[in-house]
């Protein structure tokens, strides 16, 4: 639908405008790259019968910086990790990578024995065992004809 602009002699389309400002809204959003930025630490988690295992990247974190605690199927882990020092006049351009204290919880279908769980560290990937407790592992049980 066209309408005339009174005493312009221009005509108005109110579907082309549009298209037209959509057209610019989407410019500018291809030239922003904005995403979801990720939990920290990113993780791998799978299990079996037995338990569970977990794999965090944590690279530029120290082993003794870091805090685990397990109660009942709750796993958290704690730590900091820190800013890399830059000079006075430095201009920082772009940063991705984040900084600072972190905090994740795991919350597992099963109880975990915190007696035998187990964590490893090696070239900044994070390993924990989460054994399950005896009691809780699924037991099989033989149907016996009668």
């Amino acid at each position: 639908m066209l309408h005339n602009l009174e005493n312009t002699g221009r005509w108005y389309d109110p579907l082309r405008q549009m298209r037209f400002a959509q057209r610019d809204m989407s410019r500018l959003l291809d030239n922003l790259r904005v995403a979801a930025t990720p939990e920290f630490p990113l993780m791998n988690i799978w299990g079996g019968t037995d338990g569970a295992v977990v794999t965090a990247e944590i690279p530029g974190v120290a082993p003794e910086e870091l805090d685990i605690a397990v109660h009942q199927n709750t796993v958290t882990l704690r730590g900091t990790r820190p800013a890399e020092p830059l000079a006075d006049d430095a201009v920082v351009h772009r940063q991705e990578r984040t900084t600072g204290t972190f905090t994740r919880n795991l919350i597992l279908p099963f109880r975990v024995d915190g007696d035998r769980a187990a964590a490893k560290f090696r070239n900044g990937v994070l390993r924990l065992d989460l054994p399950r407790p005896e009691a809780d592992k699924p037991h099989k049980i033989t149907v016996s004809r009668s």
